[in-house]
């Protein structure tokens, strides 16, 4: 068995999702593959995704991204209600977006968000940054601060894992020391949205042997303390240089004996 990652798929490109359905209908049926969220703010794309993908792989691992709360024509009032629905087509079309055990191997999803703790955001991105104006939230969640606590709180409490290998994985960055030093200073006035030490903490307190994230579209594999970070965002068609446009294998137990 392998297990796959990939994240930032948005099938909302006609090239993207061609790669995605056109993925090997053989290949891939004892291998498991972790979608670490934005495949589509779209529930109906998101449906032709989950069946596609649940057909090919032996199991599909989801948890969501900031883009599939999006709120446009869809009959929703508010960004939770739209992620409960997503969580119900989840489960209609097979996909588990809860604590997985497999064989040797245990596999925890972890929700969150982002709360500036990366930084304070200036005023070029509270204006580009679409979030701010296509989700919608309850009258509690009056901050970045408190959704990301909101999703964090959805964790808990952690798994106890027995000793078996632990892959988990979230959407956004749990650490933002696993961006590559080469990173412009000017690109890097994205990092306030990119992730929390909240959800930074709850990795360092479940101690997996592998994080898949997404979210930065940087494609990624850095060991930080003990724990391999990986991140394989197939990204924007134009994006080339920094994603790899492929599936990628973070393990493959066959060769651990």
């Amino acid at each position: 068995m392998r297990v796959f990652a990939l994240s930032d798929v948005h099938v909302d490109y006609p090239e993207n999702l061609r790669w995605v359905l056109q993925l090997s209908a053989d290949e891939y049926r004892n291998d498991i593959l972790v979608l670490a969220g934005d495949v589509s703010h779209r529930i109906g794309l998101l449906r032709q995704v989950f069946e596609s993908l649940q057909r090919k792989f032996l199991q599909v691992l989801f948890v969501p991204g900031n883009h599939e709360l999006w709120l446009h024509d869809e009959a929703f009032d508010c960004s939770l209600r739209k992620f409960d629905a997503i969580n119900e087509l989840c489960e209609a079309t097979g996909i588990r977006t809860s604590h997985f055990e497999h064989e040797s191997v245990d596999f925890v999803p972890l929700l969150s968000w982002y709360d500036f703790s990366f930084g304070e955001p200036d005023r070029h991105l509270r204006r580009a940054w679409r979030d701010f104006r296509v989700c919608r939230w309850p009258a509690r969640l009056n901050s970045s601060a408190a959704i990301c606590q909101h999703f964090l709180d959805q964790n808990l409490p952690l798994p106890q894992t027995n000793g078996k290998l632990v892959i988990s994985y979230s959407h956004f960055l749990p650490r933002i020391d696993v961006m590559p030093e080469r990173i412009p200073r000017e690109r890097r006035r994205v990092y306030p949205v990119l992730g929390s030490n909240g959800l930074g903490n709850q990795v360092m307190q479940l101690q997996p042997d592998i994080h898949i994230y997404g979210h930065s579209h940087i494609n990624q594999s850095i060991e930080l303390d003990g724990i391999k970070f990986v991140n394989n965002a197939f990204a924007y068609p134009g994006e080339t240089r920094i994603s790899r446009k492929r599936l990628y294998c973070v393990i493959d137990l066959a060769e651990l004996g």
